[in-house]
């Protein structure tokens, strides 16, 4: 199963996020957090997460960019666990047992988008409200091979 983690290319995310995520961990979209939201509440930094934050699986924190990975069967279930876990602590589901489903359902949309890329391609998410609810949309950014011709040293030390 391929999954995507969080990844800084700058500190950029220190200073936008209220609670920025941590790099390397899981992610997810996150977007079921905006679920109740008005324009009232896309203000300072809620609204750079609700715009285009990915949630961390660990820290809750938000990132601006995943890259997809392979995951293991062992972290998914840690992942389901933790997020399920999340669901009751922050969101009042009445058990683990009850926010589990979700949680999968959460982790298997997250698997999706991630599936058909490969490893350390890029994603972004973008979210706006609409009379629907929140939508999100997704973008793709290839990761690109490098040409050795622009990291050989061409040349002799003997001149």
């Amino acid at each position: 199963m391929k999954l995507a983690r969080a990844i800084h290319f700058d500190e950029s995310d220190q200073r936008v996020f209220h609670s920025p995520a941590r790099t390397g961990e899981w992610c997810v979209s996150g977007g079921f957090e905006f679920s109740n939201w008005s324009e009232g509440d896309l203000v300072g930094r809620a609204k750079q997460a609700f715009s285009n934050g990915w949630l961390g699986a660990e820290t809750y924190g938000r990132v601006s960019f995943v890259a997809v990975t392979q995951m293991e069967p062992a972290e998914h279930e840690a992942l389901v666990q933790g997020l399920a876990q999340h669901f009751v602590d922050m969101y009042g589901a009445p058990s683990i047992d009850a926010a589990r489903p979700v949680a999968e359902a959460e982790i298997a949309h997250m698997a999706e988008l991630c599936d058909e890329h490969a490893p350390n391609t890029l994603l972004t998410v973008s979210r706006e409200l609409t009379e629907a609810g929140v939508k999100e949309a997704f973008r793709v950014i290839e990761p690109q091979e490098a040409d050795m011709a622009l990291l050989a040293v061409h040349g002799s030390l003997d001149e």
